[in-house]
């Protein structure tokens, strides 16, 4: 989630934002941004739009490349 993880500190989306809009725990973002756990289709939708509106899904939620 490097892309998302980016734009969230160019655009100043703390985590925390992300868990009141999900309403989830801090811990379950955590996971979700470590790649341990996935975002939902809806759920990436929501912080797409909620935060980022003017980026495409498949690059904020981009997987790392294999050679990383």
């Amino acid at each position: 989630m490097r892309n998302l993880q980016a734009e969230m500190a160019r655009y100043g989306v703390k985590n925390k934002d992300l868990s009141s809009l999900l309403s989830c725990t801090d811990k379950t973002i955590k996971n979700k941004l470590d790649g341990e756990t996935e975002f939902t289709v809806g759920e990436a939708l929501s912080v797409r739009d909620s935060f980022f509106p003017g980026l495409r899904i498949s690059y904020l939620f981009a997987e790392a490349s294999s050679d990383e």
